[in-house]
C-alpha cells in the first residue's frame, strides 16, 4: 500500500461484549515491530506533527475517538477514528497529526520499525522539499 487506507479489522458481536483483533500477517501492510498507545491528552491538544522517512503505521481508536489529519505533499485528508474495528494505515513520507482526542481517547499505533530518532521528519517545509525531490 502506498496511500493512507482504512482497514476493516474482525468484528464479533457477542451480547456479552465485542471483540476484535489484529493479526500481523493478516491485517496490518506490514511486519509490526513497536507498537505504542496515547492517551490522557488535555483538551485541545495535538499530537504528532511530523513524518517518518521509513516507518509506516497502523492507528485504531481503541478507545474514544480522535483525528487523524494526514498530508502527502499535495493535500490534506482528516480521519475521524471512533471505531475499534478500523485500522487508519499510514505510510512512510506521510506527515501526520492527530487531534479532536475526545474525553478518555486511547490512540493505538502499530509501527514497522523500532524507534528511531533519526527517521523523524520534524519540520513540514523540509518535509515538502523531500517529497518534492
Amino acid at each position: 500500500m502506498t496511500k493512507p487506507t482504512l482497514i476493516d479489522l474482525p468484528k464479533i458481536c457477542d451480547p456479552r461484549g465485542n471483540l476484535s483483533f489484529i493479526e500481523s500477517e493478516g491485517h496490518v501492510p506490514f511486519e509490526v515491530k513497536r507498537c505504542y498507545w496515547i492517551y490522557d491528552v488535555p483538551g485541545g491538544m495535538f499530537r504528532g506533527g511530523h513524518a517518518f522517512r521509513e516507518q509506516d503505521e497502523l492507528i485504531v481508536a481503541l478507545s474514544g475517538s480522535f483525528d487523524v489529519v494526514l498530508n502527502d505533499g499535495s493535500g490534506e485528508q482528516r480521519f475521524h477514528m471512533a471505531r475499534s474495528y478500523y485500522g487508519l494505515y499510514v505510510p512512510r513520507m506521510t506527515w501526520r497529526a492527530i487531534d479532536n482526542f475526545s474525553t478518555n481517547s486511547v490512540a493505538l499505533v502499530m509501527s514497522s520499525t523500532e524507534y528511531d530518532a533519526n527517521d523523524y521528519i520534524e519540520d513540514f517545509n523540509e518535509f515538502i522539499r523531500l517529497k518534492n525531490e
